[in-house]
């Protein structure tokens, strides 16, 4: 099993990018040129080594390789967006991989992809400014379109294949994961559970006791044999249930108006241990928008704007209007699944404001986006 901290490290220790692994300092899902450039790398990585995984990395300086780290990603919907735009599309996942070193929300993505042999990859569709049909190759560290003369290929076969070799796991790396995880949660009751004698999950977070039911807030999960960050949120509610095969996660969401809030499940997570040592991930999104009179969420769209424009304008807000800031995301999140549908591209455009304001806002903002992530794809 690869540890996937260390698999980082010997990627970053390989001089620089090259046709087996790009890094990138971020990536933006959001909009389509973010997903043009993202859906490129993809297809170049995977038409340039169609005998061996590629990877992308993201979180990293480009000139130093410095690990400076992104927001935690967790939409296991990826592959929709590969399989929606590609042509032969590669199997693709994204991980979240935490560092010590890291503030607890931050982490390093990796971006694992393993090719379709039977075919080269290309657009099937236009987004941004590609037009369907165009196939990329990788030229050292370039993403290239291919011409006439077709694709090269370089044959990274054995130098991945020594990389991911030397970046196995072993009981000195998983002792020191868990022993990292106890450390950096000591404050949230870290806990941990062996699986099939082999596996080792860690998760912390506040408990909160509903009705003799447990539930889980500034939650904390890790899979400490492949260094992996499998749930991460300092606000919603989550319950866990383990059995002596599957761990488990429910996580709710809370939305509501004027005070009256609910908690609504938003996704299920399952995690199935094998008995050949593996391991596997099933999803389940639970979510039904709740809806609400248009004629309160008129004013409520209405307050949000004129919230965001005085922020813009750096005008002092009054201790009603701060106290409805706190829940302005979650508020335009309700106004857009109640058919507001500019509501999140203006959420969007405050982004910088939202963050500069206060953590917990952001957090709220980050959240929100998370949820309509999860909606969307599915």
């Amino acid at each position: 099993m690869i540890n996937k901290r260390l698999l980082i490290k010997n990627l970053l220790a390989h001089n620089s990018e090259n046709s087996f692994y790009d890094k990138k300092r971020q990536i933006n899902l959001g909009g389509k040129e973010g997903k043009a450039k993202f859906l490129k790398h993809i297809c170049a990585l995977a038409n340039s080594n169609p005998q061996n995984n590629s990877y992308m990395v993201i979180g990293v300086e480009d000139e130093d390789n410095r690990i400076q780290g992104v927001d935690f990603f967790d939409d296991s919907k990826i592959q929709n967006l590969i399989n929606a735009y590609l042509n032969n599309p590669p199997l693709v996942s994204y991980e979240n991989i935490p560092f010590p070193h890291l503030q607890d929300d931050l982490v390093v993505g990796l971006v694992t992809i393993r090719t379709n042999k039977k075919e080269f990859c290309s657009l099937r569709k236009n987004i941004w400014k590609y037009k369907a049909g165009m196939a990329f190759y990788r030229e050292g560290s370039i993403s290239m379109p291919a011409g006439p003369a077709g694709i090269p290929i370089t044959d990274n076969r054995d130098i991945v294949a020594s990389i991911e070799l030397h970046s196995q796991n072993n009981i000195e790396l998983t002792l020191g994961g868990v022993f990292d995880f106890y450390r950096k949660h000591e404050d949230l009751d870290p806990t941990y559970r062996v699986f099939k004698e082999y596996f080792v999950i860690c998760w912390s977070g506040k408990k909160n006791l509903v009705k003799d039911k447990v539930f889980y807030s500034r939650l904390d999960i890790e899979l400490i044999n492949e260094q992996v960050k499998l749930f991460y949120s300092e606000l919603d509610e989550v319950s866990i249930t383990i059995t002596a095969n599957h761990f488990t996660i429910l996580e709710f969401v809370r939305l509501g108006l004027n005070e009256q809030f609910h908690y609504y499940p938003l996704e299920e997570v399952g995690i199935h241990f094998k008995d050949n040592a593996t391991y596997e991930i099933t999803t389940k999104l639970l979510f039904e928008p709740p809806q609400f009179e248009k004629k309160n969420l008129y004013h409520i769209y209405n307050t949000n704007n004129a919230l965001i424009k005085k922020l813009k304008n750096r005008r002092v807000l009054s201790p009603h209007e701060e106290k409805d800031l706190q829940n302005l995301p979650a508020t335009y999140l309700i106004c857009y699944f109640n058919g507001f549908l500019d509501a999140i591209e203006r959420m969007e455009d405050a982004r910088e404001e939202l963050k500069n304001y206060s953590h917990k806002v952001y957090q709220q903002y980050k959240d929100s986006i998370r949820i309509l992530r999860k909606v969307k794809y599915n």
